[in-house]
């Protein structure tokens, strides 16, 4: 497993998000707080605080390179 900061502090910015992460078979989840959301679903994003970063886990080591480099328009 991998943990990296995000931020998604626009409308476009999730949606476009959700679609780069659905496009593989791995699990992410999204950690704000005490909160664990599946990064896959878009109102379970719009649930939590999008004004500070967002720990991303990404339950994968097959292709880790490759999905950060996708990520990398979110990544801080």
């Amino acid at each position: 497993m991998k943990t990296v900061k995000i931020s998604l502090n626009s409308i476009d910015a999730v949606k476009s998000f959700v679609n780069t992460v659905t496009k593989y078979d791995s699990d992410f989840d999204l950690v704000s707080g005490r909160y664990v959301i599946d990064a896959k679903s878009i109102m379970g994003i719009f649930s939590l605080d999008l004004s500070t970063p967002i720990d991303l886990n990404i339950h994968t080591e097959d292709n880790l390179d490759g999905i950060l480099e996708s990520l990398k328009p979110y990544l801080i």
